[in-house]
């Protein structure tokens, strides 16, 4: 068989390049379809048994009614757990930026152990959340602190927000142009006047971000706070004591609540990221 016959046979036997790129669209059209449904076909559900009247969670609906939202905000242990989890996330957040702001500052001259240093920081985020429970359980238990919001899940919430917060800052702290600040200091600037008319506005966005999301993540922690927090309850624990206790009806409610507020906290992060992000295009 000559050289050009093959050449025709191959041609006929493989696809025409159209169809092939058809059918690359077509499965990646299902499998984005596939993707999609399994995201937020949960939290569809979530939303519609919200709203449900039947007294189980499930479905068939029996009529849409607003009672369960009622029951969810004239509960005060539920309205006590929303308050401990937003004072919580706040103080944790505030905290946690301040200090992943000053190591991020820190960080940007060399010293001795500087690697080793900065593995440290992030620890927190590769030990699995039970066995960091743990390990904080027995060291307060040990040390004979009282548990509680501020006492004991307080200083938890800081040191698992930090690493995230110092994640989120370094990076714009590491590219800013410290040929500015030079500047500033040839003309008399002291460093801290540097850092609060020259450094801190343009990284202010950036900053704003990393509290909205170090604010989400500490909103959102259970594993942690359950170890940490004694009687007191955070939306996550007091959700999973009434998951424990019972299956209530406004428990998708509730769900939709903490939903709302972590989807609304994490919108205006990444609003205030997308600012920090315009200067630079």
């Amino acid at each position: 068989m000559s050289t050009a016959t093959r050449a025709d046979l191959a041609t006929e036997a493989a696809p025409p390049a159209d169809t092939a790129g058809r059918i690359r669209r077509a499965v990646l059209a299902v499998y984005a379809g596939l993707f999609y449904v399994v995201l937020y076909l949960p939290i569809l559900l979530l939303l519609v048994l919200s709203f449900n009247e039947s007294q189980t969670i499930g479905l068939p609906m029996k009529g849409a009614t607003l009672r369960w939202y009622g029951e969810v905000f004239g509960s005060q242990k539920m309205l006590a757990s929303i308050a401990n989890s937003v004072m919580l996330g706040i103080a944790s957040a505030l905290i946690a930026t301040v200090l992943a702001l000053m190591l991020a500052m820190g960080f940007r001259q060399d010293f001795p152990f500087k690697g080793l240093l900065m593995k440290i920081i992030l620890l927190p985020i590769l030990i699995p959340g039970i066995v960091g429970g743990i390990i904080y359980l027995i060291f307060f238990g040990y040390a004979e602190i009282p548990f509680g919001v501020w006492t004991t899940a307080l200083p938890v919430h800081v040191t698992w927000v930090l690493p995230f917060a110092f994640l989120t800052l370094f990076p714009r702290l590491h590219g800013f142009d410290r040929s500015i600040e030079e500047a500033a200091a040839d003309l008399g600037a002291r460093p801290f006047t540097a850092f609060r008319r020259i450094v801190f506005p343009v990284i202010k966005p950036g900053v704003v971000a990393t509290v909205m999301f170090a604010f989400t993540l500490s909103f959102d922690e259970f594993i942690r706070t359950l170890f940490s927090i004694g009687s007191q309850r955070t939306v996550p624990v007091h959700l999973w004591s009434l998951l424990s206790d019972q299956m209530a009806p406004f428990l998708p409610a509730v769900g939709v609540v903490i939903m709302v507020i972590s989807m609304l906290v994490s919108l205006a992060g990444f609003a205030a990221s997308a600012r920090a992000d315009r200067p630079r295009r």
